[in-house]
């Protein structure tokens, strides 16, 4: 063995120099993104919503889309600044270095991986509740063995399925909204602009709601793991995290203001957890909802696999950079995707099939909001710091909206609750002896990451000559 060589590297041998296939499009990667927030997941929470905002939703839409575009903003320049696998993790250890980096990596993982059981657990619930004779854990087991295939194949076939879904999900909630409006008893002025201008004694109730909507945007951050597999990635990706944020904001609007209007009082359901679908049945009948039903089960499949392509793709860049055990940097020799990385993801999915989904919510929501907060602060840190692009401009775009984008995150931590901070504390003591443990107790540095857009290069990106506007 040579003395450069890790025990991992000897044993298992480094991963073999191929590349991923770069062959998305901004129209998938835009359609990649909707998958991975669910676009008929504003009927999933519309009672919470709508019991939270007092009647308000639409108004409450309006405060969280602003509040994630200011995220999303920072997601999209830092991506155009790295355009490689591995999300905020790669942006953070640029920015602060190696350590942060592990340690943002790390806690992503939380979010990464959960995900995508939030969905195999969805699937065994809503499939048991019509199947009542078969077991849930087998729907489960089902699901999680359909997402590893299909997220083995290639981003080429999900990205096709995942355009398609999306048109079917956006007739079926047009569909919704027209026959919303058209069912309405009353439609005036005051009905219509009641649901967007709170009182000023629900203004309160209205940001409470705005905060757990947030939570419905998740996933969007996942358009950035696919740097390595699109085309013109600086152009395509920040273009897609921006355009998932907003499409899917403006569908989660109108289905808001649809069934506000449906419903002016909205203590009239007669079952806020299933709001959707007596909505769907008000409007639609059986042919809607029917349809309905079958378009959020076909999109939960996709939105877990989306959620496992993501999670894949951030431990095979932390792979590749030394960070995990190499082996998980192989990719297929045929799909050219880290089929290794989505075999674990597989494995520690099965835990789906003992915990509840309170709990894989908990851990998603303190992952994705720690990744969030560093992506907001390294965009200054990059930006304003480093590269020193100031002016009146730059202040508002690499200081002002990521500043704002952070504050919104830190109000969302006080939402959470206790045992999330206790399972992510958790999390974070385990990663920080993992980290001990590969760099001989911090007294060397992580391994080194290359970069470049071309991993095999080794060198730093460098501006192209042409700006993004975002």
């Amino acid at each position: 063995m040579s003395e450069h060589q890790s025990p991992i590297t000897a044993t298992f041998g480094t991963p073999p120099q191929v590349t991923m296939k770069k062959v998305l499009g901004l129209p998938a990667v835009v359609a990649y993104g909707l998958s991975s927030m669910g676009l008929l997941a504003v009927f999933t929470i519309y009672g919470t919503g709508t019991r939270l905002s007092e009647g308000h939703l639409p108004a409450a839409y309006i405060v969280a889309i602003v509040a994630m575009l200011l995220t999303a903003h920072s997601y999209a320049r830092m991506a155009w600044a790295v355009p490689r696998s591995g999300s905020a993790y790669v942006y953070s250890r640029m920015s602060f270095g190696p350590f942060v980096g592990f340690l943002t990596g790390w806690v992503m993982l939380l979010d990464y991986m959960f995900l995508p059981m939030v969905n195999f657990l969805l699937i065994g619930i809503y499939l048991n509740s019509v199947f009542a004779a078969v077991p849930m854990w087998i729907f489960t087991l089902t699901a999680i063995v359909l997402v590893l295939c299909l997220s083995i194949i290639g981003v080429s076939w999900i990205g096709r399925l995942n355009l398609a879904l999306s048109v079917v999900a956006l007739l079926v909630a047009g569909a919704f909204v027209v026959l919303a409006f058209t069912h309405a008893e009353d439609l005036t002025v005051e009905s219509l602009t009641a649901p967007l201008l709170p009182e000023n004694g629900s203004l309160g109730s209205v940001m409470a709601a705005a905060a757990v909507l947030s939570f419905a945007f998740l996933g969007f951050d996942g358009v950035s793991t696919l740097a390595e597999e699109t085309r013109d990635p600086r152009r395509t990706i920040p273009r897609g995290v921006v355009l998932s944020i907003l499409f899917i904001g403006v569908i989660f609007f109108l289905v808001a203001w649809a069934g506000n209007v449906l419903y002016p009082d909205w203590t009239q359901l007669t079952n806020l957890d299933a709001a959707g679908t007596e909505m769907m049945a008000a409007v639609g009948g059986g042919v809607l909802t029917t349809a309905f039903l079958i378009a959020y089960l076909l999109g939960t499949v996709l939105c877990g696999t989306a959620a496992q392509m993501s999670v894949s793709r951030v431990i095979f860049a932390m792979g590749r950079d030394g960070m995990l055990p190499r082996p998980l940097a192989f990719l297929h020799p045929r799909f050219r995707t880290p089929y290794v990385a989505a075999i674990l993801v597989s494995i520690v999915s099965l835990t789906a099939l003992f915990i509840t989904l309170d709990q894989a919510v908990y851990m998603i929501n303190f992952g994705a909001l720690v990744a969030f907060a560093v992506v907001n602060l390294a965009m200054i840190k990059h930006f304003w710091w480093d590269r020193k692009d100031r002016g009146p401009l730059q202040a508002v775009r690499h200081l002002l909206l990521p500043a704002l984008g952070f504050a919104f995150i830190a109000y969302l931590w006080s939402s959470l609750a206790p045992f999330t901070f206790i399972l992510g504390g958790a999390w974070i003591l385990v990663g920080l002896a993992i980290l001990a443990w590969r760099t001989g107790g911090f007294r060397r540095q992580p391994p080194a990451i290359a970069l470049d857009e071309d991993p095999a290069t080794g060198t730093e990106p460098r501006a192209p000559s042409t700006d993004i506007r975002l």
